[in-house]
């Protein structure tokens, strides 16, 4: 009774804490039912974005940042599925068998674990309230999107190349596969859906609030990137890992984003082999992630919404 309790005020909280810094014209306009567009990178650590210090060009990020909040304190599971469960369930992941726990069957707990029934999604919390629920991205939660309270659903089951598809659903009915040389990328198609989820929603559902999960892969491996971000990135990090290290600490010290001195170097450790070459694979997908989060929350696009909302930016692992 106490672990129900106490997981129905973290999602309670976690619901307050996106609503708290709702748009000025919706608290004028006594809103009670906000829309929510929770926006999630895969593997991104918190300094790479602008707004946080990073080199990397991601002004859509940077402008949300500018006209909202910047946490300073975040923590999460450092892995995918247990991150993603806790922050849709409001329980820690252990609670409801979405990690592995010694001396208990690996089957039975971890990736393959199933929830609790007792343990609900938040779009399953929230349609009662008469909203409207949608999952555009990753996945990597034990059941399907549309069997958890989602009403509309895009998420690809395995990631083998950015640049085609080879098992995808829409509100989890198979698509065919798509083909490496027809002009698909991952990231692109994830923002498409969410874009046709809003646009739908304006036409159809204009007098319901909405919940949106925006959970994009980029930039978790494969690594993949389009040629023309790459050629921008190409010669970005020659001065070495070490010196874009201390970079970014001094912007963050600017930003007032740490106080503390850099932590030693661990040569032991680090820094990664693929400073050069893969890291810039991984740079251009965090840029191209910004510019789609731009797309996803562009001013023309709230306007056909015919609503404001309260737009939640999340790293995780």
């Amino acid at each position: 009774m106490r672990t129900k309790a106490l997981r129905s005020v973290t999602l309670v909280a976690t619901l307050s804490m996106l609503a708290s810094s709702l748009p000025s014209s919706a608290a004028a306009a006594g809103t009670d039912k906000p829309n929510f567009l929770v926006i999630v990178a895969d593997d991104m650590g918190y300094s790479d974005a602008g707004c946080y210090g990073g080199e990397i060009a991601t002004p859509h990020l940077d402008a949300l940042a500018a006209g909202g909040l910047r946490y300073t304190q975040f923590y999460n599971t450092a892995r995918c599925w247990p991150t993603r469960v806790a922050l849709l369930s409001g329980y820690y992941p252990q609670q409801v068998r979405r990690d592995l726990m010694p001396g208990v069957d690996p089957t039975e707990f971890g990736g393959r674990g199933v929830r609790p029934d007792w343990a609900r999604l938040i779009p399953e919390h929230l349609q009662p309230l008469g909203y409207r629920s949608y999952h555009s991205g990753k996945w990597h939660v034990d059941g399907k999107p549309t069997e958890n309270g989602f009403d509309r659903s895009y998420h690809s089951k395995r990631l083998d190349s950015f640049f085609y598809a080879t098992a995808h659903d829409k509100d989890d009915v198979a698509l065919p596969p798509t083909k490496p040389e027809s002009g698909f990328f991952t990231t692109v198609a994830v923002a498409d859906h969410a874009i046709e989820c809003l646009q739908e929603h304006a036409r159809e559902h204009a007098g319901r609030p909405f919940f949106h999960y925006l959970a994009f892969f980029a930039p978790h491996f494969p690594l993949h990137a389009l040629p023309e971000d790459i050629a921008r990135y190409r010669d970005r990090y020659l001065e070495g890992w070490d010196e874009m290290r201390q970079e970014r600490h001094a912007r963050q010290r600017e930003l007032g984003i740490v106080d503390t001195a850099l932590s030693a170097l661990e040569p032991d450790i680090g820094p990664p082999k693929e400073i050069g070459g893969m890291n810039n694979d991984r740079v251009c997908s965090i840029e191209h992630w910004s510019m789609n989060i731009g797309r996803s929350t562009g001013s023309s696009l709230k306007r056909r919404a015919c609503c404001d909302w309260k737009c939640t930016c999340r790293m995780t692992t």
